[in-house]
């Protein structure tokens, strides 16, 4: 087993099934030590499991300090951590003088995150499936009294339906983009107002117990409102035509991802589509991502992923087409693959 020594939120509760804003976790074999500050010291107590690690709960004004106290016990070690989570101050504070040897390993927790366990792809789906019913609550909204809203209220109101009135988290700050600022993959909420005949794109997920979803749909406000199946009529031939190629991309890359595949294969499944319909240069992101405590994680599917898929591996699958300044159409869902291909969640 790696030593390692953690600060990521998302680790942490993986680790020990709790996590605040102020801690490290230091495991050595099957010791482990999670350090923090007072204001968690009965939260942490009352949370962390001992069931991957023996677990010492230590309470720190100063937990740099403390991890280096233990970390002298184990000199001439190794321990992996990920660069990303530590800045180069608190990094060279904590390894001053100590005759340990840090191995950096970008992403490494994500990496041993990469394959969900059954229990981890279960809170996967039933988080998806809070998703599916926020969209259907929030399209009825829009349906009664969307028109003539801002995109920046409609924004902010789909958030209630995601949360629940707040019973759950967000897993990421919502998209909802109308015509044109549609085109814009990671819009913000302009001061627009959705009218009939407009394209609404709504990209959103919550979390349940910690696990993400997440979920794109583009639809279409008609005089009978809208719906965010994947079964749209456009009155434009053209955004018609646009949103039909990228439905055909999203069920081409869902039908044909298997075990043993890279990850750049399913890529091409789907842009292959948009490129040979002539809209390649419109599709300016990745296919999709990987998913769990965290909103993005591995595998990526991107035309430059190496990553051979797996069994147990769950990832959107996303692709879009943005014309600037008239419209983006993006279909996501998310998918974990089993042995015989890629199964929606949530449905």
């Amino acid at each position: 087993m790696e030593n390692f020594i953690i600060k990521d939120e998302n680790a942490l509760y993986f680790e020990v099934g709790y996590s605040c804003d102020n801690a490290l976790f230091l495991a050595y074999g099957k010791q482990g030590y999670f350090i923090t500050d007072g204001r968690y010291a009965t939260e942490a107590k009352e949370n962390i499991k001992q069931e991957k690690f023996s677990v010492e709960i230590l309470v720190s004004s100063d937990l740099i300090r403390t991890a280096r106290t233990i970390l002298k016990k184990y000199e001439k070690s190794i321990f992996h951590f990920n660069p990303q989570e530590f800045s180069v101050f608190t990094f060279e504070k904590l390894k001053s003088n100590l005759k340990i040897t840090f191995i950096p390993k970008p992403n490494f927790h994500q990496e041993k995150r990469m394959i969900k366990t059954p229990r981890e792809i279960a809170l996967l789906h039933d988080s998806q499936k809070l998703n599916f019913k926020a969209f259907a609550k929030f399209a009825k909204f829009l349906s009664k009294k969307g028109e003539n809203c801002l995109e920046s209220y409609l924004h902010f109101k789909s958030q209630s339906f995601l949360t629940k009135k707040g019973i759950f988290d967000l897993s990421f700050n919502p998209i909802v983009g109308i015509n044109k600022n549609a085109a814009k993959p990671h819009a913000l909420p302009s001061k627009d107002k959705l009218q009939k005949g407009d394209l609404l794109l709504f990209d959103a997920g919550l979390k349940y117990n910690r696990y993400c979803s997440d979920m794109t749909r583009t639809g279409y406000f008609g005089k009978d409102g809208i719906q965010f199946s994947k079964e749209q009529k456009f009155a434009n031939t053209q955004l018609q035509k646009i949103y039909d190629i990228v439905l055909k991309a999203q069920e081409c890359a869902i039908k044909g991802a298997k075990p043993g595949m890279s990850a750049n294969e399913v890529d091409a499944l789907a842009r292959g589509v948009i490129e040979k319909a002539g809209f390649g240069k419109y599709f300016v992101h990745s296919t999709g991502h990987g998913i769990g405590l965290d909103i993005h994680e591995l595998p990526i599917i991107s035309p430059k992923s190496q990553t051979i898929l797996q069994e147990g591996m769950v990832f959107s699958i996303e692709p879009g087409i943005y014309i600037p300044n008239h419209y983006g159409v993006r279909i996501e869902d998310l998918v974990v693959l089993e042995k015989n291909g890629a199964r929606v969640l949530g449905i």
